[in-house]
């Protein structure tokens, strides 16, 4: 009988499961890069979610911890890069989003199931919209760059991701 493992060999060449291993990687280093930079709480907060286009997309459950991570953003990118560089990494994009890995979630849940089970009415869930933060010292630093092209194009960029955060 032919292992899990055997077939999936057979289906996929040996480059599709060195890059496979690299992305499975990648996902579990969070714990150690937050760590590594002096924020290992961070890793209970947060999540990386995805990596699109060399842009490595790490999704928090709270404003306040994106704001901590974002003191750490290119540390945490120069770490990445250092430690995947075939993963051609080129920025970090923090963003806010819920996700049944964070404990407050989950307790959240386990609530909502025995006041369910008490109660004979069911409660809308609440949603919560977050504003984008917008990172001070960034914006008064904009100011400081004389070159007007890149000044416009920097600008044009953070109201680019800001919409995408907003989506």
């Amino acid at each position: 009988m032919k292992t899990a493992g055997d077939i999936l060999s057979v289906l996929f060449d040996e480059g599709f499961a060195k890059k496979a291993q690299g992305y499975s990687k990648l996902f579990d280093s969070w714990a150690d890069i937050t760590a590594k930079n002096g924020i290992a709480s961070a890793a209970a907060h947060s999540r990386i979610k995805d990596l699109d286009r060399g842009i490595l997309l790490v999704e928090m459950d709270h404003p306040g911890w994106k704001q901590i991570l974002q003191t750490k953003q290119s540390k945490f990118l120069n770490d990445f890069r250092i430690r995947f560089p075939e993963l051609d990494i080129s920025g970090i994009s923090l963003m806010l989003g819920r996700s049944d890995t964070y404990d407050d979630v989950k307790a959240e849940a386990a609530v909502s199931e025995d006041s369910a089970k008490t109660e004979t009415q069911v409660k809308e869930p609440v949603v919560v919209i977050s504003k984008p933060i917008v990172n001070e010292t960034v914006s008064s630093n904009i100011e400081d760059i004389k070159d007007n092209e890149l000044k416009e194009t920097l600008i044009r960029l953070g109201q680019t991701i800001a919409e995408r955060e907003r989506k």
